[in-house]
């Protein structure tokens, strides 16, 4: 039986009702006096942070970071850098602060549509990698503001630890990678000399057999990809794919040029072989062409490429419509390595993140609050923002060098 409210119920309820309003207004009261005494305190006002200036360092090996000042304290750090271009990047950088000087830092997905879309000409490896750069210096801002780690922002956690590779060309290589408790690898293609456009069979059988013996080193229960760094031609990728099967790698990469995205295509299909492809496709509308013509059923963006946190995040959902893996490029520096650590703990389709083993007492050495690898696996940084600051004491003793193009471990690129 519905009950019908009378007068003298109504009255009692406005009256409960206006009190509780008044108590409720009071505490809300004694809250905010209490939270501006902690935002004083403890964090800037919201309507206080401003950026001041940005600020670059160019160091060796060839690494470009980045410092995003605040008049509230905050120091965001960014990675704004494509390998030999970090003149470049700086200078794309000093172009891009006059807007960002006065701005709320908070404002992340906000700044990264306006710098991506106020000029005619948009993207492209500078200008993508400069903003890249800026938007991991933004989270990292936003979340030392918050006082959490970036990927509490993307959602939070969705694994506990982020398995990672290690570069391996050689079983010794490979056997003390083992022995560190690495569990996944990366090697690239024998050849003793640049790769040709038409290779004779015993090219493609070195190749198959100095794989054969890493995978019988990692044993089956390992992973093992190779990377052909889109310097092999069509006709030699296919056969040398052939080659490989028996083996199992875990994925080929970049098995011709990237932006030969039919021709990936084509030998996608005619492998059961998982192809892997992304550290040069820039933002999700590169992405997307991949995506819709099945080129590749693993995406590797470089969170110093691809568009930072803010783009990378939509690429891995976007790949994850097509139920593809994500596994992040991230060659580069300390923060970038950051950057795609709380990318890959935030992504519930994360495969394996790629590190440079071999860099990693450098990276440390760069870093307060370094990465903690045990047995296979990077820990989830806890600190607010991406989790390190820089030693510029280290940084002042390791001035910077351009990338000179000799650099370059390929003579030719197909």
């Amino acid at each position: 039986m519905t009950r019908t409210r009378t007068d003298t119920d109504r009255r009692a309820w406005l009256k409960g009702a206006l009190g509780a309003l008044s108590a409720g207004a009071l505490a809300a009261t004694e809250r905010g006096a209490l939270a501006s005494t902690l935002a004083v305190a403890d964090e800037p006002p919201r309507d206080r942070i401003r950026i001041t200036r940005l600020e670059t360092f160019l160091v060796k090996p060839r690494w470009l970071f980045l410092k995003v000042h605040t008049d509230a304290g905050l120091v965001g750090l960014g990675e704004p850098i494509t390998e030999g271009r970090a003149l470049t990047c700086a200078a794309a950088i000093e172009e891009i602060a006059p807007y960002l000087v006065g701005q709320d830092p908070r404002r992340v997905v906000h700044h990264w549509q306006a710098i991506y879309r106020h000029a005619f000409y948009r993207g492209g490896p500078i200008l993508t990698s400069a903003l890249s750069g800026i938007d991991q210096a933004l989270w990292d801002i936003k979340g030392k503001a918050l006082g959490v780690p970036v990927y509490e922002l993307l959602g939070g956690p969705t694994r506990d630890r982020v398995r990672v590779y290690a570069h391996a060309r050689t079983p010794e290589a490979v056997r003390q990678k083992k022995a560190e408790g690495f569990t996944a690898f990366k090697t690239g293609p024998f050849k003793d000399r640049p790769a040709r456009f038409v290779e004779p069979p015993g090219f493609v059988k070195r190749v198959g057999e100095k794989f054969a013996e890493l995978r019988e080193t990692v044993g089956p229960d390992a992973d093992i990809g190779i990377d052909f760094h889109g310097a092999i031609s069509p006709a030699t990728a296919r056969l040398l794919i052939k080659e490989l099967e028996p083996h199992q790698p875990m994925f080929v990469e970049e098995p011709v040029q990237c932006q030969n995205v039919d021709v990936m295509a084509e030998i996608a299909r005619g492998t059961h072989l998982p192809i892997a492809t992304g550290e040069r496709i820039f933002t999700k509308w590169g992405f997307r062409e991949v995506l819709e013509k099945k080129a590749a059923t693993i995406l590797q963006p470089d969170l110093c490429h691809a568009g930072g946190i803010t783009e990378v995040r939509k690429i891995a959902a976007l790949a994850d419509t097509h139920f593809i893996p994500v596994a992040p490029h991230n060659p580069t520096g300390p923060i970038c390595n950051l950057a795609a650590l709380h990318l890959s703990a935030s992504i519930p389709n994360f495969l394996v993140l790629e590190q440079m083993e071999d860099e990693r007492a450098l990276r440390d050495e760069l870093s307060i609050n370094p990465i903690v690898y045990r047995d296979g696996y990077y820990e989830l940084p806890t600190e607010a923002g991406l989790g390190t600051d820089l030693k510029l004491e280290v940084l002042a003793d390791r001035p910077g060098r351009p990338h000179r193009m000799s650099d370059s471990s390929e003579s030719l690129w197909w």
